[in-house]
């Protein structure tokens, strides 16, 4: 097939000085942009990128031309890709480059906190997570209120996840309590849940609030779940336990209240 002599001329056009120049300002502008972000001086960049500080000078006010080997020691010592120094500062690439400046700034010892952050903030499915809604909150929040009516507005179960667990074992949670402590409980509790999560795509699932200090079990929740911290005052949290026939929180506790606060700081 014979070659277009058209094409071949347009597309061998020079690109126009205007538009050279423009690139070569936006450059400029996008360096010293991050280099003033690192809180870097002209003379610190200059050393570290190995390049003279004259014609670092020169590359911020768009004037004179670089070699891409320079410019990659330039990007190298603003610790971004080259890539990121020629896209103007609008729009996404303006949040990506804050973002990367953001973690620079990242101590190592917490590389793992937040990378947990952001996943649970960007990673889970934030369609499939909000079909379920869980309510977190310590006895007397107001869950077992709350969740029946919740569920009956959207159309979906509401499940109890301690009845759950009484059922998956047969046994009552005073007895569990009782029989096995606090640790084998946590333990059914996120068996429990898994199979919860497995079992309803869409509910409303009311969760004591001690799940909060069982990091793995609590993770779980705030992945596949919408989750929603339930409270009220110390005072109606007590009354509401009483109301209900339980005068244990009361029994040869004069510090009950207190204690029952304290509860409640650390929860949430």
């Amino acid at each position: 097939m014979a070659a277009n002599p058209r094409l071949n001329v347009k597309s061998m056009q020079r690109i126009s000085p205007a538009r050279g120049d423009q690139f070569q300002v936006t450059l400029g502008r996008r360096v010293r942009e991050l280099r003033n972000r690192r809180g870097m001086t002209r003379k610190m960049m200059a050393r570290e990128a190995d390049v003279s500080e004259r014609h670092l000078a020169q590359l911020e006010v768009g004037e004179g031309n670089i070699s891409i080997l320079l410019l990659r020691r330039v990007a190298a010592a603003l610790h971004v890709p080259v890539g990121e120094l020629l896209v103007a500062e609008t729009g996404q690439a303006a949040s990506r480059a804050k973002i990367q400046t953001i973690l620079a700034r990242v101590p190592e010892d917490r590389w793992e906190e937040v990378a947990s952050r952001l996943e649970r903030e960007f990673g889970r499915d934030e369609r499939n997570r909000r079909q379920r809604i869980a309510l977190i909150g310590l006895r007397g929040a107001g869950k077992s209120t709350l969740g029946p009516l919740l569920a009956e507005e959207l159309g979906v179960p509401y499940v109890e996840l301690d009845r759950e667990i009484e059922i998956d074992t047969g046994m009552p949670l005073a007895e569990i309590f009782s029989l096995y402590g606090q640790g084998e409980y946590r333990t059914l509790e996120r068996r429990t849940l898994e199979r919860v999560l497995r079992d309803h795509e869409r509910a409303v699932i009311s969760v004591g609030g001690g799940v909060v200090s069982e990091k793995e079990t609590y993770d779980l929740l705030l992945d596949r779940c919408y989750t929603i911290w339930i409270s009220a005052r110390p005072e109606e949290h007590m009354a509401r336990v009483i109301a209900q026939g339980d005068l244990r929180a009361m029994a040869g506790n004069k510090e009950a209240m207190e204690d029952l606060r304290r509860i409640l700081a650390s929860r949430e």
